[in-house]
């Protein structure tokens, strides 16, 4: 590996601009030398790596699979470089969603701000599997993100806080607020939840089968946080953490529901790689978000 390490260095370049000319131009090189280097790698792993046209290069499948590999090992370098460069601050990179980026990551990063202003904070948002695979592959430090999570080793949860989902109508829902609601009744109303393949979306549809109903969803959306304007804008029913909830329900703009079925608890959780050691910026926010559940 050590002796290809320019090898694959060049074949990161070029794969990120699918041109072996603006791959030299960066690595202020030649391309006839760029060129002649992935010939050479091509040759000794014994297959094409790209497949070259007018148009440039693009990477064929087994290209793909090394590209992959490569990636990864070359964005933790650059991390690296980045962390040294900032004179002592640092840098720290986060994968979170929705739930847990309103429910506790944005008030703790204000604290961690005001403790660490050179730090450099990078925060990726996605839905919780992503977040997840972000972490497996090395591309952040650690994630916080809510329950339900799916984890194996090397990787280990650390719950945080708590939160509790209800059941919000807007202005035209208002007298489901006047009486107990079962989940067997919500298949009249239209209900707002958030896309197949989320955690929340499993959450519900396992909530909903337990009781033997089935969640019948009219509006998917992207986001945890599209729900409640969607509520508010009279389109359905739906299910946010009360937290969130709070100030439209206090201003009058949506009605809490109550259910007859208990809506199970959930978590914010921090999820990291116990295969990697954090030092510095990162170990310092994993630290403060640890002591969440202690100083909130």
């Amino acid at each position: 590996m050590s002796s290809n390490y320019d090898y694959y260095r060049i074949f990161y370049y070029v794969a990120q601009y699918h041109s072996f000319t603006e791959a030299a131009n960066v690595l202020k090189n030649s391309q006839p030398n760029i060129t002649r280097c992935m010939n050479n790698l091509e040759e000794e792993l014994g297959c094409a790596l790209f497949v070259r046209s007018n148009r440039g290069v693009s990477l064929t499948p087994e290209g793909q699979k090394l590209y992959a590999h490569v990636s990864i090992a070359f964005r933790q370098l650059e991390a690296g470089e980045e962390e040294l460069r900032q004179s002592g601050g640092g840098s720290v990179s986060i994968g979170t969603n929705d739930a847990a980026l309103h429910l506790l990551l944005l008030d703790r990063l204000k604290l961690f701000r005001r403790q660490s202003p050179d730090v450099r904070v990078r925060i990726s948002s996605h839905v919780t599997a992503q977040t997840i695979a972000s972490l497996r592959n090395g591309l952040v430090d650690f994630a916080v993100v809510s329950t339900p999570l799916h984890i194996r080793r090397p990787l280990r949860e650390i719950r945080l806080i708590p939160f509790q989902d209800i059941l919000i109508g807007g202005p035209r829902f208002a007298d489901l607020a006047n009486r107990q609601q079962h989940l067997g009744d919500l298949g009249e109303y239209p209900i707002i939840c958030l896309e197949e393949g989320t955690g929340t979306r499993e959450f519900y549809q396992r909530l909903f089968a337990r009781h033997e109903v089935k969640l019948r969803v009219d509006l998917e959306v992207a986001a945890l946080d599209q729900v409640l304007p969607m509520v508010i804008s009279d389109l359905g029913l739906g299910f946010v953490p009360a937290q969130m909830a709070a100030q439209a329900i206090a201003d009058g703009q949506v009605c809490r529901i109550p259910l007859a079925e208990p809506i199970p608890e959930r978590h914010v959780s921090l999820v990291c790689d116990e295969s990697r050691t954090h030092r510095g910026a990162a170990e310092r926010l994993r630290r403060l978000l640890c002591g969440a559940e202690e100083s909130a």
